[in-house]
């Protein structure tokens, strides 16, 4: 399989990512555990996930059993050294340690609990899951307004966070650092603290894209692209709209939908009916979706690796022929062709 840097770090992965957002709600301990061993099996050889985990709901009683299970296939395996490990800090208002914001006292504690729950002494990659200050990410970014924001205290906050990040760094708990669900504006302000001397420089940037959301095509792709802060995707089937499942009026039982009915980025006819474009797209191409989404994905040149979950492993058995899949010119001028006539519709 493809591998890629990330950013300026010292951590190589491959294109595909195994998330494990559902670990411990949805997917069940040995099925997560069957999971991972296909996914190594078939060259990949990076795993995400956060103290948050799992959703579907999220509930602070589960908070962390996704990297409870992942310290547990670890501690059986003695697989360590074959898989790179990302996982993230929640921000403000979050289900864990009472929902504190990211700040240098919460960090230590953040760090120290998912290295106990993971059973490894070191995180390859460690992410801010979303700023304090707030973001646009999951459909917020219909009424985003950040004119209340405090640049002089958001800077400070980053400095800070650098230099919490820095002791983490040095004591070898953590590798590298990065974003998750940051604007284009909030990743250059991380990166100047970083050139100003403050920490560690983000190595990576994960924020939601897929068909239905190409939020990062415009301003971030450009700064992806000159600051080499390279793109982990999350959510590239769309919640599950991209592999067919909730085409007409289905609502497979298990599903997110099923368990999460106001889940963002909820059905509309919009939705609906550029699910049924992109579908005829991979019909007339001989194409399964799911596939072609994920292979759609990681050929875009701001990717570093493209995160995708499954809720069993005959899921992702079904997905896994798109790590090796390349799209020919005319499958991606018919997917661009799509986008023009829905450029937003999730």
């Amino acid at each position: 399989m493809k591998k890629n840097q990330l950013g300026k770090s010292d951590v190589t992965v491959t294109d595909l990512c195994l998330g494990t957002m559902t670990f411990g709600t949805q997917t069940s301990e040995a099925d997560a555990h069957r999971q991972i061993d296909i996914a190594l099996d078939h060259g990949i050889n990076f795993l995400d996930s956060a103290e948050m985990y799992p959703v579907n709901p999220v509930r602070k009683e589960t908070c962390g059993e996704s990297e409870a299970i992942v310290g547990r296939w670890i501690a059986q395996t003695g697989r360590r050294d074959d898989i790179v490990i990302a996982t993230k800090i929640a921000g403000a208002g979050g289900a864990v340690r009472g929902g504190a914001p990211i700040s240098p006292a919460s960090i230590p504690e953040a760090v120290e609990g998912s290295l106990n729950r993971l059973q490894v002494d070191t995180i390859d990659l460690y992410q801010l899951h979303w700023p304090n200050r707030g973001s646009y990410m999951f459909r917020q970014n219909w009424r985003y307004d950040p004119t209340g924001q405090d640049r002089q205290e958001t800077r400070q906050h980053m400095e800070d966070t650098l230099g919490a990040l820095a002791r983490e760094v040095e004591k070898g708990r953590i590798r590298a650092v990065g974003l998750s669900n940051e604007s284009a504006w909030g990743t250059a302000a991380w990166l100047n603290a970083s050139e100003a001397g403050h920490g560690p420089r983000m190595a990576t940037i994960q924020n939601e894209y897929s068909l239905l959301c190409r939020l990062f095509d415009t301003d971030l792709s450009e700064l992806s692209h000159q600051e080499d802060v390279g793109l982990l995707s999350f959510s590239p089937l769309a919640a599950g709209y991209l592999t067919g499942k909730y085409r007409g009026d289905a609502v497979p039982e298990g599903s997110r939908m099923s368990l999460n009915p106001n889940m963002g980025g909820r059905k509309t006819d919009r939705v609906a009916d550029a699910v049924d474009v992109y579908q005829a797209v991979a019909d007339n191409h001989g194409l399964d979706l799911a596939q072609m989404s994920l292979a759609w994905a990681r050929s875009r040149k701001f990717m570093t690796s493209v995160i995708f979950g499954a809720t069993t492993a005959d899921q992702l058995d079904r997905l896994l022929p798109a790590a090796h899949m390349e799209l020919s010119d005319d499958v991606l001028r018919d997917i661009d062709d799509a986008h023009r006539v829905w450029p937003m519709p999730y």
